[in-house]
């Protein structure tokens, strides 16, 4: 029997470098396979890799640690041909029990194993900053666990197949079907992120919505009785599709965080208390109302400057991030119609209006001697008037938007844009604005995401 250094070879091209005890491979030694490429130099038992070892694969990589019967068995550091790293126990040459891997795509998971796959309790650190901590099940996030996403927000409850169970799928703005609110008034926006089943998504937090207004766009003829908004070619843009039958552009929003001018203060010294205020709508007329380019949607900062319009806060005061699947928008505001947006009256119409209440007036079609203009306005040859830029929203219809601008978007998923019809009221009156051709309430259409 041979014992000591020596040097066997195979007649399929393998050898055998080491040691021998008895005639047997054992001790230590290195190996080459000829049918597969692969080598390994370590100790050795009965002809098998046995105890500690290196292995190095021709597909590429490497297995640096324990054996048995020349099986990965114990703790070891595995490199496949990925270049993927795993540090932890083996099991029948698989990833078994407590370990530690980096993935090729720069995510590390450190936690259970069970035959090659995640399952147990582990923690995941993606690449982009997320982080899972929680029970795996079948390589997937399956039982109790939290993901905090790299844009702040945050589940926490059940996963199956690496879903969560209680999913946000909706934004909701709670209140009533239309919300009416008095001209120059402040009001509040609750919020709810809802299941499918109407439930509240409480495991949520931290997605950002942001809150944006849009008054209703409609067409010229069809509202020639009502004010509506000149505005200028620079300013237009596309429309934006409610829920509610009508479309609408985009409308700032006015911040009192910002330091802007008090809107209430101003709209007292422009208004004349001879004009009606519970009549007077916002209209906008079909080809030079196309929304705007330039005026923020959100809350403006400072919307009594005009070279504040297009700017972009100092801070996101018309967003907020969620907090247990809620969230609350105090003291917001319709701003002033900005620079772009010229309110217009037709004053024929308002005078016919005018006669209509007085008795023994003028005559349908001629001038009231002392309402020719409205306050700083100047007639024009169409029989309308430009209105001295006002401190407030006009009365009129309105829209209320909550957008889900997390980013990137939490589990690969933005949430669709949620609406709120809005009626501005004007002062002194519980009237609500009047829509010519009212008519009962239009079928609802399907929404488009704010942008």
């Amino acid at each position: 029997m041979y014992v000591g250094q020596g040097k066997l070879l195979f007649k399929d091209g393998s050898y055998y470098e080491g040691e021998f005890v008895d005639g047997e491979i054992t001790g230590e030694g290195c190996r080459l396979w000829a049918s597969s490429g692969d080598t390994y130099s370590g100790q050795f038992v009965l002809g098998e890799p046995q105890g500690y070892g290196l292995m190095k694969y021709k597909a590429g990589g490497h297995y640096e640690g324990e054996l048995t019967h020349g099986l990965r068995e114990g703790h070891g550091h595995l490199v496949d041909q990925d270049g993927q790293a795993y540090w932890g126990s083996f099991h029948n040459n698989k990833r078994h029990g407590q370990g530690h891997m980096v993935f090729r795509n720069g995510d590390k998971y450190e936690g259970d194993w069970v035959r090659d796959q995640r399952q147990g309790h582990g923690v995941l650190f993606r690449a982009d900053g997320s982080t899972y901590k929680g029970q795996w099940h079948g390589d997937v996030f399956s039982g109790l666990g939290q993901l905090t996403h790299c844009s702040g927000a945050v589940y926490r409850g059940m996963w199956i197949n690496g879903r969560p169970v209680a999913q946000a799928k909706k934004i909701v703005i709670l209140g009533p079907e239309v919300m009416d609110v008095a001209q120059g008034s402040s009001f509040t926006v609750s919020v709810q992120l809802q299941q499918d089943s109407g439930e509240v998504a409480e495991g949520e937090d931290g997605r950002v919505l942001k809150i944006s207004a849009g008054v209703r766009y409609v067409q010229l003829p069809a509202y020639s009785e009502v004010s509506f908004f000149n505005v200028d070619k620079d300013d237009r843009g596309t429309p934006i599709q409610t829920p509610f039958g009508f479309d609408c552009v985009a409308y700032p929003l006015w911040s009192p965080k910002s330091g802007g001018q008090e809107p209430r203060a101003a709209l007292e010294s422009t208004r004349d208390p001879r004009l009606p205020t519970g009549g007077l709508e916002l209209a906008l007329a079909s080809d030079t109302a196309r929304g705007q380019r330039a005026i923020p949607s959100g809350l403006a900062g400072e919307t009594s400057s005009p070279a504040s319009w297009g700017r972009e806060p100092h801070c996101p005061e018309d967003c907020r991030r969620v907090e247990q699947g809620r969230a609350q928008f105090s003291d917001v505001r319709l701003g002033p119609p900005p620079p772009g947006y010229s309110p217009v009256l037709f004053l024929d119409n308002l005078r016919e209006e005018t006669d209509s209440r007085s008795r023994g007036g003028l005559g349908p079609g001629r001038m009231m001697p002392d309402r020719r203009d409205p306050p700083g306005g100047s007639s024009r040859p169409d029989g309308a008037a430009s209105a001295e830029p006002a401190a407030a929203a006009f009365p009129g219809e309105y829209v209320v938007m909550i957008c889900d601008v997390t980013d990137p978007p939490f589990l690969s998923h933005t949430l669709p844009t949620a609406f709120k019809h809005l009626r501005v009221l004007g002062k002194g009156t519980d009237q609500r604005p009047h829509v010519a051709g009212e008519g009962p309430d239009p079928q609802p259409r399907t929404a488009t995401p704010c942008t």
